[in-house]
């Protein structure tokens, strides 16, 4: 199999499962449980966009690594695009999380650990974005974006996936005292869904941070084409 046919297979593959789990995410049985309900189903893309996230943004923080070994404005632009998609599918998640907690909690934002780790770990992001803006010499963002990028990943990683474990007092899912998790581990009714979103969301996620690295490659050119112009005309 050649470059451009398994560029196509994975993407069709891609079409393919997330259909299966939007359907099956839609109709398929779950299990009845209490408090939460049918909003059960909201774990096929509540969680599959937070494991997208991360993948994504882990795959900044590899990039950044990359950057900082030979200075390659390639890796940059790579880290870059990944902060863009990996911010959009955490402020997904973020969105799809307050309308689940709405239903179960009869809240949209509660003081809780796990919730406020994740609203810092956003945070940290934009603040890449930010800094970058406030910079004009591409070496220099570049540099400066690459070492905060590899801070920032460990950062949101402490707030979201260790903090809130430490504290004991978080009531989301995941962590020991959640009545959502009261029955044990996931209905077998549902891994069949499950699974398949976690790749399907995590592939997907792939394929958008794609295209946005192209955008930003093809923006780059018409700007230093503009540029140059510009300097040609005076």
């Amino acid at each position: 199999m050649n470059k451009k046919t398994f560029g196509y297979a994975w993407k069709i593959l891609t079409v393919v499962i997330m259909l299966y789990v939007i359907i099956g995410g839609m109709l398929f049985e779950v299990p009845v449980l209490p408090v939460i309900h049918q909003t059960i189903r909201n774990i096929y893309f509540h969680v599959g966009m937070w494991f997208s996230m991360i993948f994504i943004l882990f795959l900044g923080f590899i990039f950044s690594l990359i950057y900082l070994r030979g200075f390659k404005q390639k890796y940059d632009r790579m880290a870059l695009a990944t902060v863009k998609t990996g911010l959009v599918f955490g402020l997904l998640g973020i969105v799809t999380g307050m309308i689940w907690a709405q239903n179960t909690w009869g809240a949209f934002w509660l003081n809780d650990p796990k919730l406020n780790g994740a609203a810092v770990g956003i945070l940290v992001y934009l603040a890449y974005m930010v800094l970058r803006a406030s910079l004009d010499d591409p070496e220099r963002r570049a540099r400066l974006a690459a070492v905060y990028k590899i801070f920032a990943f460990v950062i949101m990683f402490v707030f979201i996936m260790i903090l809130p474990r430490l504290s004991g007092a978080s009531i989301h899912p995941g962590v020991d005292g959640n009545p959502a998790l009261a029955t044990g581990d996931l209905d077998p009714m549902m891994r069949k869904v499950f699974y398949p979103a976690i790749l399907g969301w995590i592939l997907f996620s792939y394929w958008i941070y794609t295209l946005v690295y192209r955008i930003d490659n093809v923006t780059d050119k018409l700007n230093q084409i503009n540029a140059s112009y510009d300097g040609n005309t005076r």
